[in-house]
């Protein structure tokens, strides 16, 4: 976890211009990282009864030390690349309340990546090459105006639902949700739970992740990125999404139905004509 936060944080060191820098908790080594990369440090941040940081006591505090009017949450083990800064760009100059977010690639990184003069054309190639999209549920970056969220239920970090959340608050504001997947996905370092006690069971399924989801709403996946308002095109310009979430329901349905229910079928039928080849070779 440390390799794949460093490669995380210094990639944000690498965005020109270069970003402010605020990095929030006490775990193991984030001072030392903060002093070594010349980053700003806020080590008390409230914890849930399990010891976990709580969204909205670092939301407050990030918003009061952050010396910008934008904001940008992202979790330590996300690499940025300048592609997501223009498109934040972008978003801020047509809208100048909303919320930016984007799909993410998960790649496996156990190495410290050498930042050197095209680091980001060789985590490209790589990402191209060995990269596998994340399920649309999942989302790991957001940027926002300040002030965009007064009131933050007590959402513990790294557990599910808090992320779908910070969507529908401002869908429930009637504000815009701009997805920059199309041109700037963010890369996301692969790891085990190894850093949470009870592991990945506790994460996905623990008494915290179900309190996260009661805070959020108690509706599954009820705000993705299947609910954006808008994107951002690969000309630089912002289109209005409409119908998403029901054509993924209609594709969905057709690879259910069409598809999956049919792969028994199709295989004896594949088999069939196989046989039927081998026969018709055999007689001529």
């Amino acid at each position: 976890m440390g390799v794949i936060q460093r490669n995380a944080i210094e990639s944000w060191t690498k965005l020109e211009p270069r970003p402010e820098i605020i990095l929030l908790g006490n775990d193991e080594g984030t001072m030392e990282l903060a002093r070594g990369l010349g980053l700003r440090h806020l080590p008390n941040v409230a914890r849930s009864d399990h010891g976990t940081p709580l969204l909205g006591n670092l939301f407050r505090q990030a918003e009061a030390a952050a010396t910008w009017p934008y904001m940008c949450y992202v979790n330590a083990d996300i690499i940025l690349l300048s592609d997501f800064l223009r498109a934040a760009k972008i978003v801020q100059r047509k809208f100048s309340k909303s919320l930016l977010v984007s799909k993410r690639i998960n790649l496996d990184i156990a190495e410290k990546l050498n930042f050197g003069t095209r680091w980001e054309e060789a985590i490209k190639l790589r990402a191209s090459a060995t990269g596998k999209d994340e399920h649309y549920t999942g989302i790991d970056v957001f940027v926002f105006p300040k002030g965009m969220y007064p009131q933050i239920p007590d959402f513990a970090i790294g557990r599910l639902w808090f992320d779908h959340w910070l969507i529908k608050a401002v869908r429930e504001q009637n504000l815009p949700v701009v997805d920059a997947s199309l041109v700037a996905p963010v890369l996301h370092q692969n790891h085990d739970y190894g850093h949470v006690a009870g592991g990945k069971e506790q994460v996905w399924r623990g008494e915290e992740a179900e309190r996260n989801f009661q805070l959020y709403g108690g509706v599954e996946h009820a705000y993705t990125l299947l609910d954006v308002t808008h994107e951002v095109t690969f000309d630089g310009s912002i289109r209005r999404v409409r119908f998403r979430k029901p054509l993924f329901k209609i594709r969905q349905f057709a690879w259910e139905i069409f598809v999956r229910r049919t792969g028994t079928f199709r295989k004896v039928l594949g088999l069939r004509k196989e046989f039927r080849r081998t026969a018709d070779n055999r007689s001529s």
